[in-house]
């Protein structure tokens, strides 16, 4: 199994002059190194990180933790256009072959989600939160009969489902559907579709194969995504402390 971490964006919501969101210390450590350290726990083979704004930050960043050719990095130049962008400079590394974890690279979480994902009886898996807050800043994951019906910020209200919840942003492709996933992305820059979420991408084939895709729920399990300056305060007082607990038991 390999992994792909999303991480080019600058986090405009963040304000400026803040590094890349992955670089932010939580306990002295960057969530890069957090994650890194997860996968390297769960023999991941080897790590593609698709870096852009701050690049050379990155790199010092890599070169600093001593990963060595473990993790390679792809350059996104258009790191302020969608990350379906992103996402289609990393396509080579969602083709070279098994199963690929495809990971957003700003959220604080304790390794037994990244676990359930990897343990997970399903070859392409989300993971679903039901303690989602409401509004349509959370990427909702709606299901219906077990299958996921729907994924995206905004749901037609007239979607009829069993319950929603939200979505970590980690996932997990089989060989087969990580494959499309690198067409898909190529089609929408094709389509010059540049401005778009990679999670549309990931939309796109749920709705065309929706048994194709299963979910874990990972609901009081402790994680956060770091899109404001409010998420970094409450990931310091609530969640980091929340992930501390667990280690320790």
């Amino acid at each position: 199994m390999r992994a792909i971490i999303l991480a080019a964006g600058v986090g405009m919501r963040l304000g400026g002059g803040m590094p890349p969101k992955s670089l932010i210390r939580f306990d002295e450590r960057s969530l890069l190194e957090r994650h890194l350290a997860s996968l390297r726990a769960l023999d991941v083979a080897e790590v593609e990180v698709g870096i852009g704004y701050e690049a050379e930050a990155m790199r010092d960043e890599l070169r600093a933790l001593g990963v060595g050719s473990w993790v390679h990095t792809t350059y996104n130049p258009d790191y302020h256009e969608g990350n379906v962008v992103t996402l289609a400079c990393v396509a080579h590394a969602l083709r070279r072959g098994g199963d690929v974890l495809l990971m957003d690279a700003d959220v604080l979480y304790h390794r037994a989600l990244m676990e359930r994902l990897v343990r997970s009886r399903h070859g392409n898996c989300f993971l679903l939160d039901r303690d989602i807050e409401p509004g349509e800043e959370p990427v909702k994951i709606c299901v219906r009969d077990g299958a996921i019906v729907e994924f995206r910020k905004a749901v037609a209200p007239d979607l009829v489902h069993d319950f929603h919840g939200e979505s970590v942003g980690f996932f997990k492709l089989g060989e087969a559907m990580a494959v499309r996933l690198a067409d898909t992305a190529d089609a929408y820059l094709a389509a010059g579709r540049r401005g778009e979420y990679y999670e549309e991408a990931l939309r796109d084939l749920v709705l065309a194969d929706s048994q194709a895709f299963g979910f874990e729920d990972i609901t009081g399990l402790p994680w956060i995504e770091i899109d404001f300056q409010a998420d970094i305060e409450r990931a310091r007082a609530e969640v980091l402390p929340r992930i501390h607990e667990m280690e320790a038991a």
